[in-house]
């Protein structure tokens, strides 16, 4: 019977282990590389991202002031506002059916931190619902074009 020699230290132990410092070099540099390029689409993301989530509160606010219709054969008033989907209106003509808890638990702002507006009958159709952008006035381009209830359908 023949005897297997112990395995020495080298043959147990790899002696490169780790990563070089070239290879890491090479990490860094890749990932530089796509910081250059994905960082400057990503800052101009923050006001589009503002006019999406004024769309989405546009969206919610209109589906609501349908609902206030289907149970009270109306719109809401220009006078009324928006406010008619919180609470009863106060302002005739007063709604026959208005739901027990209203039609929206609370009035988001716009994402510039402004109250969203309100027209019934609307310039674009039975009622607009509507932000003025960034600038806070009527009209404009860009992020300070106004974003509207008749946009997108």
């Amino acid at each position: 019977m023949t005897e297997i020699p112990p395995k020495t230290e080298s043959a147990q132990e790899p002696r490169d282990a780790g990563f070089s410092l070239l290879e890491l070099m090479v990490v860094v540099v890749i990932l530089s590389i796509l910081a250059l390029v994905i960082v400057p689409r990503v800052i101009d993301r923050p006001d589009q991202a503002r006019v999406a989530r004024a769309q989405s509160d546009i969206a919610a606010i209109a589906s609501a002031v349908n609902l206030y219709r289907l149970d009270n054969f109306r719109y809401p008033t220009t006078e009324q506002g928006l406010a008619a989907l919180v609470s009863m209106p106060t302002v005739a003509p007063k709604p026959e059916n208005y739901a027990a808890n209203g039609y929206i638990a609370r009035l988001p702002e716009d994402p510039w931190g402004r109250p969203y507006q309100y027209l019934s009958p609307g310039v674009h159709g039975e009622f607009d619902i509507f932000s003025y952008g960034a600038d806070g006035t009527a009209g404009g381009t860009g992020v300070n074009a106004d974003i509207g209830s008749w946009q997108g359908s």
